[in-house]
């Protein structure tokens, strides 16, 4: 908002104050280190410039609303380098500069023994950057802070600093919070600290105490799991013991072995030796009847040969006469194909003769019915009247046909439009079902009676349209951030009904029969919706105004109606970045109530006091519901043209119908002209077909007449030829004579050699019948013989084998020779046979298996985790140490921090309960906690009683009404007052609530602590006071002004104010 140029923003100055810096008037001590001497403001909020002069103890700041009261506290934080979130207003300090101004400033005198503090703020709108300076030299935020912070000035406490905006959060602090913030106020400065120490002590003793509580129960079960272990760890030894044995009898078990298979090994060399021994002499008495057997043989071998060489000879002579055989049996082949190919010969000749009588008597037939057909008329005048008729019938279906084939093309173009409009049209319902599934999310009770509303709309007799964020079609989307910020988001989700009584049904169903939270309106009775606005648009384009809300959406009638009427969108003009550069201008020459730039949104209305023009504004925030345009009318028009189409469709497909009978009336006619066509063809072509069959058979007569076959011919040929091969017979069946005489021949020769063969192999069969049993003899011994050498080479293999094994098994050298004394010694203490061996084995492999579950890892575990017993005892002993340390440290620090804390909160609850012993009620502030060792749990518990019929109950947000909250705040903050720990306490406006009766008890409460000589500097701010107030002279009244007429702050004299209010006086008595 421009401000007046001649407004300003004064503040009144108590009777004894001067306007000069409080560093060259009056006593300084009057002033506590820390209080504020002067505040200067520039271009802040709603000052062009102006300047305050606190006094030392009360300073009641008064003046009506609006007037700018709030804004000197803005200034005392700001300038003190205070957050904007303890004020609750605008969270960035560009806002805090007056309107058309680029940058403001704060400045502040703090009182300080050694020399002022002065405190300079330049704030900038553009970047909402600040620049520091303290006593005129450059500094920065945190140089600011630490210097307020040396000086016990604490803005973000409440205890201290009691912003307008954050007087309801005091009463929702919690007890906790309170504590700490009364003892940053009041308290020691090392108080707040040691609480912190010892709250940091007390978690690491948690910590520690956890952590000792661990390694014990974990010691403890280490210990205990150890204890079982160890008898695990004795039996692992003692099975050890038995697996050494096991291993040392498994080692001499080789050796045994071998010994007996060297033993065996020599056995069976001297029983071979002797066995052969036997064989020589056996084999000597048994040589003269070999060489008879020898001599026999000798004989015979050539008779056998002479005997193969006879018995292959006859089975050649056999093989020839086979030979001689087979080819008589093809001559006896080659006579009979003779004599079947002259049969076939005659058999043809028949069949010739049979075809030749039969074709006859077909010609014979033919010619009759070729005559009978001489008398018929001729047909061809009525096959070419056919022909004529049926060219018309092709033109007439060529016609059909074209016609068909355009409005089939005409179909298509249609349905291909069609489907354009029908995805038009999907696009557009899919853009409404994402605004639905919008309502559904946001407003699922709005959503859900929507669908009600859709299946039951046959209830209602007058119009009832959807939510309006459904039904309002926003023409461009960048423009829907103006009608979301311009129509609260309630009358976005509710229905609009035409007829009351529609309404009420809806209501009645949705809201008390299904307990959906709905919102329902109802269109004005006549029709504003083309109402037109006050002032026509073009008086407003030169401000940069291009519309008004409602020509930027469309919406049914009866809503446009409504929304025109309730919130003027015919009347609200929406401009661009150009109104917003003259929007002084325009607020002040059109007199708009409303106004919306590219991204704001403007509020103007008049002041009660001066009658200016005030204006307020806020960002435009982006679209939510609105940005998804769906344009009514496109939708409309897109249904008609469907529907048009569709109708063309239709009427195209019943034309093709009509097309296609006709067409099959004329695909009848033409197949029954073809029908009689080919009927009458037929006719004509008859007798030429008659013609042509009987030449042709008469011409298939002459070839069969002239290819006979002559039979006497052929027989001739047939004799000659089985006479020749007769011949040939003959020579064959001489040759198979010669073959067979010579094959008996053979015979004979072969039956003499076979009988000498007999005679000289019984002579054989008797000599070895008569040294069969020297044979057997011989026969065995070399058996046995060879039987002992093969046991031999397996025993020496054996030897070798178990050598090997038994080094092996020991581990000794293969080249080495024995075994080694050590081993000697161990095997003397076992036994020497493998029965022993074994059965020593059995017995320790039995006793070693009772020691089931066990390994090395049971020593291992065992060995380990004893190490880790040894370290744990170590750590918890550290541990141990360590908690005691901690726990003597916050015994320590709780006698520093509890009994001054103790003390301070019995002041506190004094002075407390004597101010609500003063106001006829009742209250005490206690220090509260559930567990004295939890001293993060500490907090600070204020009970109050108003009527002597209750109990003291704690001060809640909800418990207390808002009055009795207000008194319990501010006489918790006197009761601090008197402590005079910070140098200076604002409160602002806390007496809003309070009934008569109870701000005034407080207002005394107030002047009587603050104005005492022991207090720090405390502002009191109230935009009123109730008649008859005691006022003490130690209280400074600051009355803040607003209006057109007011002095500059250099033009404020208030000496000659008062000499001039006492020569009115005077010249008043002496008229």
């Amino acid at each position: 908002m421009a401000a007046d140029p001649r407004k300003r923003k004064l503040v009144g100055l108590g009777p004894e104050q001067e306007t000069e810096p409080q560093g060259d008037r009056g006593p300084a001590g009057r002033f506590v280190e820390g209080s504020i001497l002067r505040i200067t403001m520039h271009n802040f909020l709603t000052y062009d410039h102006c300047e305050v002069y606190p006094g030392p103890n009360l300073n009641m700041i008064i003046g009506a609303n609006g007037t700018g009261k709030s804004s000197i506290v803005c200034a005392i934080c700001l300038g003190l380098a205070g957050k904007t979130a303890t004020l609750g207003r605008g969270d960035k300090v560009g806002l805090y500069v007056k309107r058309g101004c680029t940058k403001g400033s704060v400045e502040i005198e703090l009182y300080r023994a050694v020399g002022n503090l002065v405190i300079f703020r330049e704030m900038q709108v553009q970047n909402n950057q600040s620049t520091w300076t303290i006593n005129g030299e450059h500094a920065s935020q945190r140089v600011v802070e630490e210097a307020v912070k040396a000086l016990r000035i604490q803005v973000g406490n409440l205890c201290q600093f009691l912003p307008q905006e954050k007087v309801g959060e005091f009463a929702k602090m919690s007890k906790v919070e309170l504590l700490e913030a009364t003892e940053k106020s009041v308290g020691p400065p090392e108080m707040y600290e040691i609480h912190c120490e010892l709250k940091t002590f007390r978690s690491k003793e948690r910590e520690l105490e956890n952590i000792c509580k661990e390694k014990a129960s974990f010691l403890e079960k280490a210990k205990q799991r150890n204890e079982r272990n160890r008898q695990d760890v004795q039996r692992y030894y003692e099975k050890k013991r038995h697996l050494d044995r096991i291993k040392m009898l498994e080692r001499k078990k080789p050796w045994v072995e071998y010994e007996t298979s060297r033993e065996q090994l020599e056995a069976v060399k001297r029983e071979r030796e002797q066995a052969k021994r036997e064989l020589r002499a056996l084999k000597e008495e048994q040589a003269p009847m070999l060489f008879q057997i020898q001599s026999v043989d000798a004989r015979l071998k050539p008779l056998e040969s002479q005997m193969r060489d006879k018995t292959t000879e006859i089975k050649d002579e056999s093989q020839r006469c086979k030979q001689k055989q087979d080819l008589l049996e093809r001559k006896r082949a080659e006579v009979e194909d003779i004599q079947q190919a002259l049969s076939l010969k005659q058999m043809e000749e028949d069949d010739r003769q049979k075809r030749i009588s039969n074709t006859r008597c077909i010609v014979a037939g033919l010619q009759a019915e070729l005559d009978s057909l001489g008398k018929q008329e001729d047909v061809q005048p009525q096959i070419n009247q056919i022909n004529v008729e049926l060219r018309g019938l092709q033109e007439d279906k060529a016609r059909l046909e074209s016609r068909q084939s355009d409005l089939r093309r005409e179909k298509e173009s249609m349905r291909g439009e069609c489907t354009l409009l029908q995805q038009q049209l999907k696009s557009l319902e899919d853009m409404m079902k994402m605004k639905e599934e919008k309502l559904r999310n946001k407003f699922r009770d709005t959503y859900d009676a929507l669908q009600w509303l859709r299946q039951n709309r046959s209830l209602f007799e007058g119009n009832v349209h959807e939510p309006m964020m459904l039904v309002i079609n926003v023409r461009n989307p960048c423009h829907a951030k103006y009608i979301e910020s311009h129509i609260p988001a309630n009358d976005l989700r509710a229905f609009v009904f035409q007829r009351q009584e529609d309404m009420e049904r809806f209501m009645k169903e949705v809201r008390d029969s299904r307990r959906l939270r709905v919102n329902a309106v109802i269109a004005p009775c006549e029709s504003f919706a083309r109402r037109p606005p006050g002032r026509p648009l073009d008086t407003l384009k030169q401000f940069g105004f291009f519309s008004y809300l409602r020509e930027l959406f469309d919406a049914p009638e009866e809503v446009m109606s409504y929304l025109c009427y309730q919130y003027k969108v015919h009347e609200v003009p929406v401009g661009t970045e150009k109104t917003k550069e003259m929007i002084e201008e325009v607020i002040r020459e059109t007199q708009l109530r409303i106004i919306y730039t590219a991204e704001e949104k403007y509020h103007v209305k008049k002041s009660q006091y001066s009658n200016k023009t005030i204006a307020s504004n806020s960002v435009l925030r982006p679209s939510q519901f609105l940005n998804l345009a769906v344009e009514a009318d496109k939708r409309n028009r897109l249904w008609e043209q469907l529907k048009a189409v569709e109708q063309n469709v239709t009427a195209i497909d019943a034309q093709i119908k009509t097309l296609q009978e006709q067409q099959s009336q004329l695909d009848r006619r033409d197949n029954e002209l073809l029908r009689r066509k080919k009927m009458l063809s037929e006719m004509k072509g008859k007798k030429r077909q008659l013609e042509q069959k009987i030449s042709a058979k008469q011409d298939s007569l002459i070839q069969m007449e002239q290819s006979g076959i002559d039979l006497r011919q052929a027989e001739q040929e047939a004799c000659t030829k089985t006479r020749a091969v007769n011949s040939q017979k003959v020579a064959i069946v001489t040759e198979f004579g010669q073959h067979m005489r010579s094959r008996v021949k053979l015979h004979m020769v072969k039956v003499y050699l076979a009988l000498e063969i007999v005679e000289l192999s019984a002579e054989k069969a008797r000599l070895e019948s008569s040294c069969r049993e020297a044979t057997v003899r011989v026969q065995t011994l070399e058996q046995k013989c060879k039987q002992l050498d093969e046991t031999k080479t397996a025993l020496l293999n054996t030897c070798h084998e178990r050598l090997k094994k038994a080094k092996e098994t020991c581990n000794i050298d293969p080249r080495e020779n024995g075994i080694p004394e050590e081993l000697k010694t161990a095997f003397s203490e076992l036994p020497n046979t493998l029965d022993e061996i074994d059965a020593w084995l059995n017995e320790e492999r039995s006793r070693a298996e009772c020691f089931t579950g066990l390994s090395s890892g049971v020593v291992e575990e065992y060995t380990r985790r004893s190490q880790e017993i040894e370290n744990l005892s170590r750590e918890l002993e550290e541990k141990h140490s360590a908690l005691e340390t901690y726990q003597q440290n916050i015994s320590q620090a709780k006698e520093q921090w509890l009994n001054p804390l103790r003390l301070l909160v019995e002041q506190i609850n004094e002075k407390f309960s004597d101010f609500f012993y003063s106001m006829q009620c009742a209250g005490e502030v206690d220090l509260h906690s559930e567990n004295e060792e939890e001293y993060d749990r500490y907090g600070i518990r204020i009970r109050v009683k108003f009527r002597s019929s209750t109990q003291l109950h704690e001060l809640t947000p909800h418990h207390q009404s808002g009055g009795e909250r207000s008194v319990s705040t501010m006489l918790y903050l006197m009761a601090l007052q008197e402590l005079n720990r910070c140098p200076f306490r604002v409160v602002d406006e806390i007496n809003q609530g309070m009934d008569p009766v109870n701000e005034r008890r407080v207002f005394d409460i107030v002047v009587r602590t603050a104005c005492s000589g022991t207090t720090s500097q405390y502002f009191f701010i109230t935009p009123k006071l109730l008649p008859n107030l005691q006022y003490a002279d130690e209280m400074t009244v600051l009355c803040v002004h607003n209006g057109p007429q007011m002095l500059a702050p250099t033009k404020w004299n208030e000496k000659a104010f008062l000499r001039r209010a006492r020569r009115r006086q005077t010249r008043a008595a002496n008229a």
